[in-house]
């Protein structure tokens, strides 16, 4: 099993929220969020509500404790335990950022069952200001897809991955998201994947709109429960199936060789 990669988007796929929402709203700057919101990038955007929760008062212990309480299904923790007790390789790839997302993790115990997390990177300065970064200066190198946000084209994340997966020994992806971001990436996975993405969310949306697109077999899901059942479900079948290959495998290596024993030319006695 250690050859499946499990890929986790994490606002309303790990957590049943969007995270920048959570904290804009927990720390009162909704209105201020929703004037500014049409005009800028979401990027940007949250970046200037660091500054203002800042000018305001707001700590960065304040923000910790408003994103440990954020909602999540309690089978979600349970399912990535358990896919990462299985041996599967879990990574997270999503338009939040670092600092969401490690205090969230390591509030739930889970941060040692991903690999990596790849996501918008932050840094709080010497006033103790959260910066919020673009995973991708769309300013001076803008990645060209027109399905995806200026600051991150997950597409480009996945096909590094998969990229490593092969010298890796690793050969099969599944992916789950919720989001329009979580659409692109699942056109880059192949035959032999799985795409999970939340049913009624926009990426099922546009998944049902565009199936003959994809190559991977899609299995839709509703909620924390769901999901842990048809996640270790996929991961059953693709270890069933990796077993099976493999058994077949060695029975081909070792016909072959009983094949070449009896073709191979045998000395013939030499009378006296």
């Amino acid at each position: 099993m250690a050859g499946i990669v499990v890929v986790f988007d994490f606002d309303k796929t790990i957590i049943d929220v969007d995270s920048d929402n959570w904290v804009v709203d927990e720390l009162g700057v909704t209105d201020l969020f929703n004037q500014l919101l049409p005009t800028m990038p979401w990027n940007s955007l949250m970046d200037r509500m660091m500054t203002e929760l800042h000018a305001g008062g707001t700590t960065i212990e304040d923000m910790e404790k408003v994103l440990k309480r954020v909602p999540i299904h309690p089978r979600i923790v349970q399912a990535i335990k358990s896919a990462h007790a299985l041996g599967c390789d879990l990574r997270v790839v999503s338009d939040a950022n670092v600092f969401f997302i490690e205090t969230i993790l390591k509030h739930l115990g889970i941060r040692h069952c991903f690999s990596e997390v790849n996501t918008n990177p932050c840094y709080v300065d010497e006033e103790g200001r959260l910066h919020i970064l673009p995973y991708v200066d769309f300013q001076t190198s803008p990645h060209g897809c027109n399905l995806c946000p200026p600051n991150m084209c997950k597409s480009m994340i996945i096909k590094r991955i998969q990229g490593t997966m092969a010298k890796e020994g690793k050969k099969r992806m599944i992916y789950l998201g919720d989001g329009i971001g979580d659409f692109c990436p699942s056109l880059k996975l192949g035959e032999g994947d799985f795409v999970m993405p939340r049913k009624d969310y926009p990426a099922w949306n546009l998944i049902n709109e565009n199936g003959t697109l994809l190559k991977a077999a899609v299995h839709e899901w509703t909620d924390g429960e769901e999901l842990e059942h048809i996640l270790l479900q996929l991961i059953n079948t693709i270890t069933v199936e990796e077993s099976q290959m493999l058994s077949v495998e060695c029975k081909f290596q070792t016909m072959s060789k009983a094949a070449h024993e009896a073709l191979r030319p045998r000395a013939l006695p030499v009378p006296y």
